[in-house]
């Protein structure tokens, strides 16, 4: 412990620079903390840990069967996790045992470069799980971490501070820049080889193929964003912002799922007649891993998708033809005023009417204790429509987060029992009723609402405001939605009551001394993320061809571009070579003399240390019997007058300086004049 305490400088350099690189390991494993399973991440710090004791106590490291042992644990302990060897996360676990592993056995130069290299291929691996702008982060600083050890792991012997280092690592990043950034802008854009999969929570908000009713105790909210809209002029009213998503049709009495993709897409896409002029909108979308594309009602066509094939169901539902594992962004035209379905009944409605025998028996007595009602007996489907949500406003029911769990029948417990329950209750409880009623009804899933972020002037749509409402046909109108939630709770969709997750401790206190203060720097975080993630997450193939034609090009090709990428590499390496020269120029004048007459007399067959003085470059030269006695004499004294040159005094005033740079050039001249030895190569022979 008391080592601990004493500052870097004064441990033994081998100590130093273990420890140095331990912290950059730990540094670099701890983004995947949360990533990888918890044996991996106890096994990989008690593992960092061991062997900064080890070195702090000057141990010798364990034997290597107890590294093969850890080894064998590992890969049976990743196979019990993940049940194979393959893929994404049983590989980046793999690798980051392996890194953790090699401390212990880093024994000489050639292990630490090992370690280096290891380290350099977690860094990659970071990008597998996220690349967001904090991610981004994290991993320059890793990156800077690992250059730093490396160039200290080629110093000389002694005590080179780790800030030499540093700055020398800093410096090669910053040289690596340009060609970082030209490869960036010019390298052909290349679709991921893997699928980032990501398993959904089914009790934290979110869009799903399905909705499971009365399963979930709590829903937890999820604060991070689903995408950002910028609107191209006016936006529309908060409560009309309703991005479609999955329409779920079939009940089996717990569960709501989506028709199939063939059944969704066999009929082709429903005609929709669209009034007014519409809303232009741009969507930056986060990865979903699904393949559904949210839009609002009604999106009749929507711009190419970035390679991705795009159709629309006959349920105005976007898909792609490949989920979506990146951030996608696409142009939207939507028209808030629409219609769309049948006007007259038809076959396809039946889907709509559909309830499986032996659920919600309260609910079908009710729906049919209604229509024998002389006011309800002969109305049509809007009186019923009408009268179910005067129900939800006057029967006090209440919107929760906290309904616990249902039992068999969903819809009874709501209307009778529980009265709460949040949006998916609500919604499924409403269209189980109107399909009760005779009334053909769907669930249907996406995004409600959202918050202006001051910044930037953009929409941000968060997890947290999913949403579940219905669709009802009208005959003569088609489907029209209804929200039953907000005959419930207004304020869950007019804006005035967004639903947020619980602030923590922190934010608590910081809430209470500035209100605005985490609001603000979420705000700009968000903004800066945002740009982040479309200048450059977002930069594809479509972006390089619109840099292309703004250089100059009217109709650039892969050909053109490669062109550029070949010229800008040929520039790079002729500013490198030119880079190399200047530098070679900037050695000591002095000792760049020396060593070309030194050179020359070795061409001429003399034996001349590289490390000779000219004082003993002239002894050596008066020796040979091969150079005349006058080049002897001549050559000679050159070199004492040159050996005088390095040592003779300096005042330092301009004048002396003037004087001591002159005295130089004059050796440089003689130099020229002087009769060399004849190379032994060009001697003629006896």
């Amino acid at each position: 412990m008391t080592r601990l305490l004493q500052r870097p400088q004064t441990l033994p350099r081998e100590t130093r620079d273990t420890l140095f690189t331990l912290a950059v390991i730990a540094w670099i494993g701890m983004p995947l903390v949360s990533e990888l399973p918890l044996w991996c991440s106890v096994i990989a710090a008690g593992s960092l840990l061991w062997r900064g004791l080890l070195t702090l106590r000057a141990q010798a490291l364990p034997h290597r069967r107890w590294l093969w042992l850890l080894l064998a644990i590992s890969v049976l302990a990743i196979y019990q996790s993940f049940h194979t060897l393959l893929g994404r996360d049983p590989g980046v676990t793999l690798v980051t045992m392996l890194l953790a592993l090699k401390t212990l056995e880093m024994r000489t130069r050639r292990d630490a470069f090992v370690l280096f290299f290891l380290g350099f291929f977690t860094l990659l691996c970071q990008l597998l799980y996220s690349q967001s702008l904090l991610s981004a982060g994290a991993t320059l600083i890793g990156l800077l971490g690992l250059l730093t050890a490396l160039v200290n792991s080629h110093l000389p012997v002694g005590h080179p501070p780790l800030l030499q280092s540093g700055r020398q690592a800093a410096w090669m990043a910053l040289l690596g820049a340009p060609v970082m950034a030209a490869l960036f802008l010019l390298f052909p854009r290349i679709a991921p080889l893997w699928s980032v999969p990501e398993d959904g929570a089914r009790a934290r908000t979110g869009l799903s193929s399905s909705m499971e009713v009365g399963t979930v105790a709590h829903l937890a909210l999820d604060s991070s964003v689903a995408m950002r809209v910028q609107f191209i002029g006016a936006a529309p009213a908060q409560h009309d912002l309703y991005f479609r998503g999955p329409v779920l049709s079939r009940f089996n009495g717990r569960t709501w799922t989506a028709p199939t993709v063939t059944d969704n897409f066999s009929g082709g896409a429903t005609q929709v007649d669209v009034f007014g002029d519409g809303v232009l909108y741009q969507i930056t979308l986060e990865a979903t891993h699904q393949t559904w594309v949210p839009a609002l009602d009604a999106t009749p066509r929507t711009a190419p998708l970035s390679g991705l094939g795009v159709r629309r169901g006959a349920d105005l539902v976007w898909q792609t033809d490949h989920a979506i594992d990146t951030t996608l962004r696409y142009d939207v035209h939507s028209y808030p005023q629409y219609r769309y379905g049948p006007l007259n009944w038809d076959a396809t409605l039946d889907t709509a009417l559909r309830l499986p025998p032996g659920y919600n028996p309260r609910t079908l007595q009710w729906a049919a204790d209604l229509l024998q009602q002389p006011r309800y007996a002969h109305a049509d489907a809007t009186v019923l429509v009408g009268a179910v949500l005067d129900r939800l406003r006057n029967g006090g029911y209440q919107y929760s987060l906290d309904p616990g769990i249902y039992g068999t029948h969903t819809a009874d417990e709501f209307w009778f029992d529980r009265k709460t329950g949040f949006c998916e209750h609500i919604a499924s409880a409403f269209v189980i009723m109107l399909r009760a009623l005779h009334i053909p009804a769907r669930v249907v899933t996406g995004y409600q609402g959202g918050d202006i972020n001051p910044v930037d002037g953009l929409w941000t749509v968060r997890q947290s405001d999913a949403h579940a409402w219905a669709e009802v046909w009208l005959a003569g109108r088609g489907w029209v939605r209804f929200d039953p939630t907000a005959a419930v709770a207004p304020q869950r969709t007019n804006g005035i009551e967004r639903l947020a997750p619980a602030p923590g401790i922190f934010s608590q206190a910081v809430g209470a001394v500035s209100p605005n203060f985490t609001l603000y720097w979420r705000e700009n975080w968000e903004a800066l993320n945002f740009r982040w993630s479309q200048w450059v997450l977002n930069y594809s193939e479509s972006s390089q061809l619109n840099l292309m034609r703004k250089l100059g090009w009217a109709a650039p090709s892969w050909q053109d571009l490669a062109y550029l990428l070949a010229g800008l590499i040929a520039a790079v390496a002729l500013v490198g070579a030119a880079w190399t020269q200047w530098e070679r120029l900037q050695h000591d004048p002095w000792l760049r003399l020396l060593n070309q007459a030194r050179l020359r007399l070795q061409q001429a067959g003399l034996d001349c240390p590289a490390q000779a003085p000219p004082r003993t470059l002239a002894e050596i030269l008066a020796r040979s019997a091969s150079v005349p006695p006058a080049a002897q004499q001549a050559i000679g004294d050159w070199l004492l007058r040159l050996e005088a040159w390095r040592y003779a005094r300096n005042t330092g005033t301009a004048a002396a300086r003037r004087s001591h740079t002159a005295a130089l050039g004059t050796l440089r001249r003689q130099y020229q004049q002087l009769r060399w030895p004849v190379p032994a190569s060009n001697r003629p022979h006896q």
